[in-house]
């Protein structure tokens, strides 16, 4: 071999060398290329899986609102006739009390039997504070105490004046003597 071959055969090393340079450039490039894209997909993911969370989040929401405002609504249609209603129980008590009288007529029983119907269709209905029944706080108003047996401490001994519930809701408390 001469030396012309020999510059030849470098040459042809060095090309070959610079071909393989560039081929691993272009695969280097089109890695990089490839890490990018899937960076950026990743991204566009995170970016999805965010958006669908915050749709997740303001539909709750608005299920929540939703449900609060029909259940405010439906407590404000119901509690509409409280004012009403509450008015006419001292005539109620005043009823009741007359109708404990011997010259409570049939005609005005027949009123008083009316009036209370009406009102109970419309969701008052009376609370038991009967004799006997523990005093509670939350539902009864105490006026006086009184000595009482052993059995009727803390007890309910008389109802003064009767409790009432509008729709379960307490609107008067019942004045009653507790046992001391």
């Amino acid at each position: 071999m001469d030396n012309k071959d020999m510059l030849h055969n470098e040459d042809l090393l060095q090309d070959e060398a610079l071909e393989a340079t560039e081929i691993g450039a272009n695969a280097d490039a089109q890695t990089l290329d490839n890490e990018a894209i899937s960076s950026e997909i990743e991204g566009y993911q995170t970016q999805i899986t965010e958006l669908k969370n915050k749709i997740l989040y303001q539909q709750a929401e608005f299920d929540n609102f939703r449900k609060r405002t029909m259940k405010e609504r439906s407590e404000t249609i119901a509690l509409a006739s409280r004012d009403t209603l509450t008015a006419f129980l001292p005539i109620l008590d005043d009823f009741d009390r007359a109708s404990k009288n011997e010259t409570f007529t049939e005609g005005v029983n027949l009123l008083y039997q009316k009036m209370l119907n009406t009102v109970k269709s419309k969701g008052l209905k009376e609370m038991d504070s009967a004799v006997g029944s523990d005093f509670d706080v939350e539902l009864h108003e105490a006026i006086t105490e009184i000595p009482a047996g052993n059995d009727l401490i803390g007890k309910v001994v008389d109802t003064v004046e009767k409790g009432y519930f509008l729709n379960d809701k307490l609107i008067r408390h019942a004045k009653v003597v507790v046992g001391r």
